[in-house]
């Protein structure tokens, strides 16, 4: 496997139809708003997402939500003392954080695309790990076109969480409140810098990957608040450029797309109410996967 030589842009515009993309835990799990009005899906999710499918797709993963965790392992210092290949260079003699972080990029696709803080500390603080990975792969808070409308409905559950003293009497938890994006366009967008790559064997095959996971990143991630079919991909723009430094800058490529709403719609509730266009960018060409 070949490590990445060329620079590389993506875009990716997905909807979202009544359903809650990303909930903001300090606001109620609302949806995210920006002060626009405009909803938000924070890079943070985004990437939890794209780990997810990488992991469907069999990807070495260390960063495992809990409920998708394929092994025995509780933690990230558990996954880590789980693979010999990478703890040797964590304590003892052979300890090196170069081999530590050159280990933990081979061993998981994550962290070599991403990268990784690992912080953990030991009984003797000299016997600690504090070593930090910078990943290749940036990826951009994805932002609604237009302001979102939000749908807040109050639910009650048909059963106490707990046994009450007084048959009759409903516990306090059995009122609850669930909101939704009625209808909303997002795009957000990434890159790929081959600097980074270098150093942490990121390859072609590598992120081929990841666009795969970017066509298909709703797949396997239904829930309550984003019932099947709630959530789709609809377009993945992807620029490689022809050297390593890139033809043009991240921000000039990301600017060439443009998403805007048809004259005449005052109220877009499908994709077709959208305008999609790439302006062309010389001796950079761009390729488009529609969205599974």
């Amino acid at each position: 496997m070949s490590t990445l030589e060329r620079k590389i842009d993506f875009a990716v515009i997905l909807s979202v139809r009544n359903a809650n993309p990303n909930g903001d835990p300090l606001n109620g799990n609302r949806p995210r708003q920006n002060y626009d009005g405009k909803g938000e899906i924070s890079d943070v999710c985004l990437k939890r997402k794209i780990r997810n499918r990488l992991q469907d797709m069999g990807a070495s993963i260390l960063v495992q939500s809990d409920d998708r965790r394929q092994d025995s392992h509780r933690s990230i210092k558990d996954r880590v003392d789980g693979n010999p290949d990478v703890k040797k260079f964590a304590v003892g003699k052979e300890q090196n954080s170069d081999l530590f972080a050159k280990a933990a990029c081979s061993a998981w696709l994550d962290v070599r695309s991403f990268g990784q803080v690992f912080a953990f500390s030991g009984a003797d603080a000299s016997k600690g790990v504090s070593v930090g990975v910078r990943g290749p792969v940036s990826i951009h808070t994805a932002v609604s076109v237009d302001p979102i409308d939000i749908t807040s409905t109050q639910i009650t559950k048909s059963v106490n969480t707990e046994t009450e003293k007084d048959p009759n009497k409903k516990g306090s938890d059995t009122m609850g409140m669930k909101h939704r994006v009625d209808f909303g366009v997002y795009v957000f967008y990434g890159s790929m810098n081959t600097q980074l790559a270098e150093k942490t064997g990121f390859t072609y095959e590598d992120a081929e990957l990841i666009r795969q996971a970017l066509i298909t990143l709703f797949e396997n991630d239904s829930s309550s608040a984003r019932p099947d079919g709630s959530m789709e991909v609809h377009q993945v723009y992807w620029w490689e450029h022809p050297s390593r430094l890139g033809k043009y800058s991240s921000a000039k490529v990301h600017r060439s797309l443009k998403v805007e709403r048809k004259d005449g719609v005052t109220e877009a509730r499908s994709i077709d109410d959208y305008n999609i266009t790439v302006l062309p960018l010389e001796g950079l060409p761009v390729q488009a996967y529609a969205g599974v």
